[in-house]
């Protein structure tokens, strides 16, 4: 069991990141925690991605216009760093909507326990 920990040691550590912030979003109340939960969910996400993507003792996908082009399978596949990017910007701002939520909710209700702000929001719908 360990020689494949060890030959999947990215994937490994984006697993045990993953499950990190998806405990984090799940068991915590505060809304702070759960959007650190949030963007280390997405942190695993990308370094799983950027794991996949990468294979050992290829090039980068970049031609130089005075050295011969080698065969294609000698390139690594650009693709899953081009989704870690637009992914990365992704959660960028979701991360700052988020927040900016969070602050806008702090200032209404004095508290970033969900489950008081559930309950005030409540009790304001019954009045």
């Amino acid at each position: 069991m360990l020689p494949v920990i060890k030959d999947h040691l990215e994937e490994v550590a984006a697993l045990i990141l993953f499950s990190i912030g998806f405990s984090n979003l799940l068991l915590n109340r505060n809304m702070i925690k759960k959007i650190i939960g949030f963007s280390m969910m997405d942190s695993a996400i990308y370094l799983f991605l950027a794991s996949y993507g990468y294979i050992a003792g290829r090039l980068a996908p970049i031609m130089e216009s005075d050295v011969p082009a080698p065969s294609v399978t000698q390139y690594v596949n650009p693709l899953p760093a081009g989704l870690v990017l637009t992914g990365i910007v992704v959660s960028v701002s979701t991360s700052a909507i988020m927040l900016a939520l969070t602050v806008r909710l702090y200032r209404r209700y004095h508290t970033l326990d969900i489950d008081k702000i559930a309950l005030l929001v409540k009790e304001a719908d019954e009045a």
